[in-house]
């Protein structure tokens, strides 16, 4: 068994692989694309990204690539509480306010941390990285650059932890999602790890409504509402082919069965929608929330 992963190592995507395939041989990608075809190139088995976080919302990459590119179906989902620290080289452990000129990290970890840097950082430079290990691994070169990451990237790159949970808001969880070719994938896998809590299960669908039809969407919701089907998350995204056309991301709060979602998705395809299932998978909470370097 083999699994990809954001990378590099002692990323929050390296703790959401490490949990849920604890056995497997690990592989890091540097992107969110390249980590999807791995598996869609047959390098890895199955494939762990981020899907959303409660601050920042839904990774619109990984969605998109997954609905346009390479569409894999999803295998489990874990939820990951999120710590950010801000974290510098050890020789601008004590003057960093003095001698940081650019703070480095993933875009979503800078948006979750705006009112600490705001605050804190008013006049530094603000760059991008693929990852928060990747700007954790930059800054233990640069004394100049701070990185905001988790505590196991600060232990894996040696850097000094100035301020520790920086995000804006304390209730801060990441989704990531594993991918894989089919679910023969999770037959070559062994359990998740000890340290998780099973939450439930969800059937994630894509719903394309069609052109120029008067209350599509509430017909759609319809075929829910009736069958009592609790939906826990609804969200558009651009089909890329016009401005107006949308498509509808649907998260259903329970796994596939026999009847009542088969019969919602004939229900909405006889309005004249598309309907194609994202997965049926397990859903599992980490209660740890620091990563643990290898």
């Amino acid at each position: 068994m083999k699994a990809g992963y954001l990378g590099p190592a002692g990323s929050f995507t390296h703790t959401a692989v490490r949990s849920l395939y604890p056995d497997a041989a690990l592989e890091a990608y540097k992107t969110i694309p390249d980590t999807i075809d791995g598996v869609g190139n047959m390098k890895v088995d199955a494939a762990v990204v981020p899907l959303e976080n409660t601050i920042e919302g839904s990774v619109n990459l990984t969605l998109d690539y997954l609905i346009h590119h390479e569409k894999l179906p999803i295998l489990k989902e874990l939820t990951i509480p999120i710590r950010q620290h801000l974290l510098v080289h050890p020789d601008s452990a004590d003057t960093w306010h003095e001698k940081v000129t650019t703070v480095y990290s993933h875009p979503h970890a800078i948006a979750q941390c705006h009112l600490f840097i705001r605050k804190n950082l008013p006049n530094v430079r603000i760059e991008y990285a693929p990852s928060t290990a990747a700007a954790a691994e930059y800054a233990s070169a640069n004394p100049e650059v701070a990185a905001i990451a988790n505590e196991g990237a600060a232990r894996l790159y040696r850097l000094s932890t100035v301020r520790t949970d920086i995000n804006d808001y304390e209730n801060n969880h990441t989704r990531f999602v594993a991918l894989g070719k089919n679910e023969d994938v999770e037959k070559m896998s062994l359990q998740p790890g000890g340290e998780l809590k099973v939450t439930g299960a969800k059937t994630t669908l894509v719903v394309k409504l069609p052109e120029d039809h008067s209350g599509a969407l509430h017909q759609v919701l319809s075929a829910f509402a009736w069958r009592r089907l609790n939906l826990t998350k609804i969200e558009s995204r651009p089909m890329k082919t016009g401005l107006g056309n949308y498509l509808f991301i649907i998260d259903i709060s329970r796994e596939m069965d026999d009847i009542l979602i088969p019969g919602a998705i004939k229900e909405i395809e006889a309005l004249g929608c598309g309907v194609s299932v994202l997965g049926s998978y397990p859903c599992f909470l980490l209660h740890r929330s620091e990563a643990a370097p290898e």
